[in-house]
């Protein structure tokens, strides 16, 4: 038997049922079943014992290095009962049944006491799960929560499966060997290359879980009906329609047989497997309903259902408890108040959804939160030719969300283009991440409702998120936002069909001028740059002379896309210039919209068909005016810029000799310690933290008496300024709380005097003049559920009633990008003759503020500003601090279910 296991009994004084409430959670093994951790507690003793007998002999003698037939009474009472600090224990558990278990013990007399071994066991028929990775990330979590830093284990060198655990967690990890037993070491603080092997795996386990939902072999409808104006009747009859490759099991007890097909009166009635259930009875039979799945062993529930989180608190505990039970016996559920899931590949054929008419099968993947607009919004998407690949409407999302969709559709050969519709964010920071990875791939198109109010049935599920932060977490996630359902599908035609476009370059090609000018027009107030004038061909132009100037116009180095104008002839029908028109473009890498006969969608004589039949890449969208699709391509234009830009990781410091992130995290750690709850730093604080990263804050004094503030002006050097002290007259645009360039020893006397009545404070700041420049200010602002976001804007009342500021989030890729984003950043670069200001060393400061903020965590607000930006550099003129502890991050930590 391995060493833990000969340790002392546990201290009497602990309570050995009182454990952190955050280790316990559901997590997700690789096969895509959920599963339930949780603390090991005295009361599951004799599950411990049912677990260990069921092992097989070669489990136990790789875990235990010896037979170990039984626990003893004493084993029994050291492993069921812990002090949840120096001795730790999780188990995992399905149905209520321990699968695994992993634990590890404070090694007290090894090196400084800050080692712990750590081992675990799972059961035969789980093993091959990923369960044991779970485990240790749950148990390496809980270690360095209680001051714990390394792990050791002790593993026979035959224990192939447990080596690979370790050796694929992405620890950096020393070995020895010693008679037949490897010794390993490794460090539980996560690394970089550990989070980087624990997303991998996450993204694996959630992918799978989804492909589950839309990948049955089966399906019951539970509550289907003979009455046809029932939404059980519904689902049936759309998934026969669409011709489901599986078999489809009605439940119905009153009913023999339902469209034909034999009925069931339960679920578990039902003699062969169950993969997805689709639930479509009242809201108070769907307990009885969830219990009866759960003993049939369904993997996958689509709940129809409404009442429940949206109809008050009691809906919401019940749909708590139906998600708890779900999960505790590795089922995922989607809803309840959805709409439902579909797959349109034809090996699946999958219309689980109570839309009646899905549009044709593509490589759009589609996710929606609200079931009432889903009809509308599939028949919309059918009417245009739009071809989806999957669709999922998750209603309440108490289970499956939005960003178990994007880590599917990530690795989904079938899928292109991914579109959201989203009224709130459940986990805002992951979100975050994800779609950051799968724009740089595939584009991610979103309309975002929601902005002032989010769906009762929601909330429970949300993270409330301000518009700023949207938007910023859009721009950095390469996520294309837009305003409508239309816009929506008007992006995806174009991202779906044609290539992107490698620039902002337009041609403008029609057979009448006035729709040409209208496309220029359109272009242009889109920030496109459109190329000569407007090509018109005359509304006497054959079909093939008005396709060959579009390909003339493609053709052309300069040219980067089109727009294709046109108004049908009275003369020769639409259809020839269509067919000469998508010959001309076959084999294009330039993007192409028209406005062709003003339809909308994928017209019948523009669409290049696949081997199904349905119109595939080289089809050529059209919209209803020119306006639409300039827009369109516009953001398929900015798309492309996004994407090639430098990924995720920030660039380097312009200036890393200046930081110094040890001393910058030392102060703060020792502020905190003397105010754990955190606090705002006082003025010389702040300008010492800054000094840390190379940000100097124009030196100043604090003056309580005319007298004090002449020393001041005095050791400073004339000219100053004198400003009041008090948070009302930080940053006011009216400057009555200051007085600039103040030159003598009188001036100063004066100064005070105003100020002192004015404020009524006898206390000023005297500071050196900065440089006159334009004025700046640049923010960060932590939120811990979103992360932070740096904003940059120029200082004044117009800036601020007009809120024109830009907003990024941490990592700061690019500051220079940033201090150009606002519109009024042309006063910074020499507006009407002007000379411009010094953007690298405005750009510097921004820069290093930014990294201070990334590399220290405990900083919870920070503002420089005014920062005067002159053609001889940026003056930071103030600075405001606040600290506080490190926010509980929801996207870090072992992989769990939230």
């Amino acid at each position: 038997m391995s060493t833990m296991d000969d340790k002392v009994e546990v201290a009497e004084e602990i309570d050995p049922y009182h454990y952190p409430k955050h280790w316990e959670g559901d997590a997700l093994a690789s096969d895509g079943g959920t599963v339930h951790l949780r603390p090991m507690t005295p009361d599951l003793a004799d599950d411990l014992v049912r677990f260990h007998s069921q092992l097989s002999e070669r489990t136990r003698y790789l875990r235990y290095f010896g037979p170990y037939p039984t626990m003893s009474a004493r084993d029994l009472a050291r492993f069921s009962t812990v002090d949840h600090h120096d001795r730790v224990a999780f188990v995992v558990l399905l149905g209520g049944e321990i699968i695994a278990v992993g634990r590890y013990e404070r090694l007290t007399n090894v090196g400084d006491g800050h080692s712990a071994e750590v081992a675990f066991v799972v059961a035969d028929a789980h093993q091959g799960r990923g369960l044991g990775s779970v485990l240790l990330e749950h148990l390496a979590a809980a270690a360095a929560e209680c001051g714990i830093r390394t792990f050791v284990a002790e593993v026979l060198s035959e224990n192939r499966s447990m080596l690979g655990v370790f050796k694929q967690a992405g620890y950096q990890i020393k070995r020895s060997f010693d008679g037949g037993v490897l010794h390993l070491e490794f460090a539980v603080d996560p690394s970089e290359a550990l989070l980087t092997v624990r997303n991998f795996r996450e993204r694996a386990s959630e992918a799978r879980s989804v492909h589950n939902v839309l990948h049955p072999s089966s399906v019951a409808v539970i509550g289907a009906s003979t009455d046809r104006f029932k939404v059980g009747h519904a689902v049936l009859v759309n998934l026969l329609r669409a011709g489901f490759t599986g078999p489809v099991y009605p439940v119905n007890a009153e009913n023999r047989s339902v469209q034909g097909i034999r009925a069931y009166a339960a679920v578990s009635d039902i003699p062969d497997p169950v993969d997805l259930a689709v639930v479509a009875v009242p809201a108070s039979g769907v307990e009885a309903v969830l219990d009866d799945c759960l003993a049939k062993g369904v993997k996958a529930l689509v709940v129809i259902s409404a009442g429940f989180s949206e109809a008050g608190p009691e809906g919401l505990a019940a749909e708590r408890r139906m998600v708890e039970a779900a999960r505790a016996h590795g089922m995922r559920v989607v809803g309840p108040s959805a709409l439902g899931v579909a797959n349109t590949d034809p090996e699946v054929a999958l219309n689980a959804t109570l839309a009646p008419v899905l549009p044709p099968a593509g490589r759009v993947g589609f996710f929606c939160q609200s079931g009432a607009l889903g009809i509308a919004i599939l028949a919309a998407a059918a009417e245009r030719g739009l071809g989806l690949s999957t669709f999922v409407s998750a209603g309440n999302r108490a289970d499956i969300s939005g960003n178990d969709l994007l880590q599917y559709w990530d690795s989904d050969p079938a899928t292109d283009v991914v579109l959201l519709y989203l009224e709130s964010f459940g986990n805002p920071r992951k979100f975050s991440r994800l779609a950051r990875r799968l724009a740089r791939n595939k584009p991610v198109i979103v309309v975002k409702s929601g902005r002032h109010a989010v769906p009762a049935g929601l909330a429970a599920t949300s993270v409330e998120v301000d518009e700023a932060s949207v938007q910023a977490l859009f721009e950095e996630a390469g996520v294309i936002r837009v305003e409508s359902i239309a816009q929506l599908f008007d992006c995806a035609l174009l991202l779906a069909y044609q290539p992107l476009p490698a620039g902002p370059r337009v041609a403008v090609v029609g057979n009448s001028t006035a729709l040409g000018v209208l496309g220029a027009d359109a272009a242009r107030s889109r920030g496109l740059t459109v190329v000569g004038d407007p090509v018109d061909v005359g509304a006497s132009a054959t079909p093939q002379e008005f396709a060959k100037a579009v390909g003339d116009a493609l053709a052309a180095d300069d040219v980067d896309a089109l727009i294709a104008v046109f108004v049908p002839p009275v003369a020769i029908p639409g259809t020839e210039f269509a067919t000469a028109l998508r010959e001309t473009l076959a084999g294009s890498r330039k993007p192409v919209v028209t406005t062709f006969l003003a339809a909308e969608g994928i017209p019948d004589s523009l669409a290049v068909l696949g081997a199904d039949g349905q119109p595939a890449r080289g089809s050529v969208p059209s919209y209803p005016g020119p306006e639409r699709a300039a827009l369109a391509l516009s953001r398929a234009v900015r798309y492309a810029q996004w994407r090639e830009r430098p990924g995720p990781d920030p660039e380097p410091l312009a200036h890393p000799e200046l930081v110094d992130v040890a001393r910058a995290r030392e102060l703060v750690q020792g502020w905190l310690a003397d105010a754990p709850e955190g606090r705002w730093l006082t003025d010389d604080e702040a300008a010492a933290l800054l000094d840390t990263y190379g940000v100097e804050v124009a030196a100043f004094r604090v003056a309580h008496d005319a007298d004090q503030a002449v020393a001041a002006a005095h050791e400073l050097g004339f000219p100053v300024a004198v400003k009041a002290m008090g948070e009302q007259w930080r940053d006011r645009s009216d400057l009555i709380g200051v007085r600039l360039d103040v030159s003598s020893d009188d001036a100063v006397r004066i100064a005070y005097d105003d100020l002192r009545e004015v404020s009524g404070n006898s206390s000023v700041y005297v500071q050196q003049m900065a440089g006159k420049g334009i004025n700046c200010t640049v923010a960060v602002q932590d939120d811990p559920s979103f992360g932070s976001l740096i904003s940059f804007g120029l200082s004044g009342v117009i800036s601020d009633l007009l809120g024109d500021r830009a907003y990024r989030v941490l990592p700061l890729t690019s500051p220079e990008e940033l201090i150009r984003a606002p519109k009024a950043a042309p006063l910074l670069t020499g507006y009407r003759g002007s000379e411009p200001a010094d953007l690298d060393s405005l750009a510097l400061v921004v820069g290093q503020v930014a990294a201070l903020a990334e590399h220290v965590s405990q900083i919870r607000e920070l503002s420089c500003g005014p920062i005067l930006a002159s053609p001889d550099g940026a003056s930071v003129t103030a600075a405001r601090v606040r600290i506080g502890p490190e926010p509980t991050r929801a996207d870090l930590g072992p992989r769990r279910l939230r």
